[in-house]
């Protein structure tokens, strides 16, 4: 689960970054950079607090990761 979020929050911040600086990387893109952090630590932070397991608590980073590196690698 770790190496999985290490290869798709690694391609993700890849791809944002060739975006910053190639100037192509839209406010909306950068309103949903801050907007997913906030829900997935909300999420991980409910799964901590009810005693779930690490995997529920680093599941909503994981999840958001590879749906950010899969919806970024079709943008051209």
């Amino acid at each position: 689960m770790t190496n999985g979020l290490w290869w798709a929050s690694g391609e993700t911040i890849l791809r944002r970054s060739m975006m910053m600086a190639q100037g192509t990387c839209s406010i909306a893109e950068y309103q949903l950079m801050v907007a997913e952090k906030v829900v997935a630590t909300q999420q991980s932070m409910l799964a901590l607090m009810t005693g779930g397991t690490t995997e529920a608590v680093v599941a909503p980073y994981l999840r958001a990761a590879r749906a950010n590196a899969k919806r970024l690698r079709t943008k051209r």
